[in-house]
């Protein structure tokens, strides 16, 4: 490391834990423009919120690694897919990466989103107001990861509680504080409820084995506690993640009228609006790698055991990919080369899921919720440090009374 690094990084000094979970965009541009690899005293590390510097360490598995007994999820969870390189990464992940390919998840996943879709969207229709991430994203992407995972048996207020507190624990450990017990209590629920599901045999002759099945019984020979500690990343990828991808592209839409008509006129520029949704503000906001040896990042010199944090949300602002980068804008023709999904050999592999989920909530509520827009007042805003999303997501749009016409929500 640097010796004397808080002088010679006096901005990143200067920045707190709670400026990064509130707006952390101001505070991301001056360290991008100015200390675009800083170091932060509040996060113990380093912070890369540069596009070139962040592309390099995500990419370089043997200078940057995540196999460090302090990674976040390891510490939470125990070796996963998500805090191992090399072999190690490739036999836990590929088990679980198989069913996510593109033609396996529209072959798999459509069907059920677009019903789960129709349900959540059928039932809030005749409110004429609702708060969708509580209402619609959520529990669309936890029915979608209990029907992935075969945890059937489990209700969606059960999993949520425990993703929830593993997410609770994961951004305590990230701003340097302990977890609490709730995260284990969870863990052990989940680890029952898991070796239940991998144990399953398909519902029918010859149907489909859960994503826990599968991944039981392949050839990498997974231990019960690696499929339970894998489990628990795909909840993380699977529902948090998701939820926030959906709730912020519809924030961004409904925020941004003029780009809203746009969609409305050209649906074909939906898919353009949810990734410049997702490189404006990502759900998951930072990775972390830890340095294997001395390195120059970017004139910052990292020593051997650092912690270099990356921000995805800073990289996916850079003015030197991303014109006028804190415009949202769905005509801008490289919004897809953001870094939300990370990049290199933990790239997630969920991305394709994700993305049909997203679509197909937004295409139903633009469809199904005439006159569709936010709650008067003032306009939500993502927080978080690691997983980023408005806390309530509150809209209004139009009913049709029987045999009426249509009448502003109440």
């Amino acid at each position: 490391m640097d010796s004397d690094p808080i002088d010679r990084f006096p901005l990143g000094a200067a920045v707190t834990v709670a400026d990064l979970e509130g707006d952390a965009h101001p505070h991301l541009a001056r360290l991008r423009a100015h200390e675009p690899v800083s170091w932060l005293p509040a996060l113990g590390g380093w912070l890369v919120t540069a596009r070139e510097p962040a592309l390099r360490v995500m990419r370089d598995a043997a200078t940057f690694t995540v196999d460090d007994p302090r990674f976040s999820t390891a510490r939470l969870l125990g070796p996963s897919m998500l805090s191992l390189d090399g072999r190690a990464h490739t036999r836990h992940r590929e088990p679980f990466a198989r069913p996510f390919r593109p033609a396996r998840t529209r072959e798999r996943f459509t069907a059920f989103v677009q019903d789960e879709v129709d349900r959540l969207v059928t039932g809030l229709a005749p409110a004429g107001k609702a708060e969708l991430r509580g209402d619609l994203a959520g529990p669309l992407a936890v029915a979608v990861v209990a029907e992935a995972l075969g945890l059937q048996g489990a209700d969606a207020t059960t999993i949520r509680s425990w993703y929830g507190a593993f997410v609770d624990a994961l951004s305590a450990i990230t701003a340097g504080q302990e977890p609490s017990a709730r995260a284990d209590e969870a863990y052990q629920r989940l680890r029952a409820a898991v070796q239940e599901a991998a144990g399953a045999e398909p519902l029918s002759p010859g149907g489909a084995r859960s994503l826990l099945a599968e991944a039981a019984h392949q050839d990498e020979g997974l231990a019960p506690d690696e499929v339970v500690a894998n489990a628990a990343v795909l909840m993380f990828g699977g529902i948090d993640t998701t939820e926030g991808m959906i709730a912020n592209a519809v924030l961004h839409l409904l925020g941004h009228p003029g780009q809203l008509e746009l969609v409305r006129s050209d649906p074909g520029l939906l898919d353009a609006a949810i990734e410049e949704s997702l490189r404006l503000e990502p759900s998951a906001s930072v990775v972390d790698r830890y340095a294997t040896t001395d390195v120059d990042l970017a004139g910052a010199g990292i020593r051997k055991s650092d912690l270099v944090r990356v921000s995805i949300t800073g990289a996916n602002r850079d003015p030197a990919a991303f014109p006028d980068p804190d415009r949202y804008d769905v005509r801008r023709d490289n919004s897809g080369e953001h870094l939300s999904f990370a990049h290199g050999p933990h790239f997630c592999f969920g991305a394709h899921l994700a993305r049909l989920e997203t679509r197909t909530a937004l295409q139903a509520l633009l469809a199904r919720l005439p006159g569709l827009r936010l709650e008067p007042g003032p306009v939500p805003e993502a927080r978080g440090l690691v997983f980023r999303k408005p806390e309530t997501l509150d809209v209004r749009w139009n009913v049709r009374p029987a045999g009426g016409t249509l009448r502003p929500g109440m």
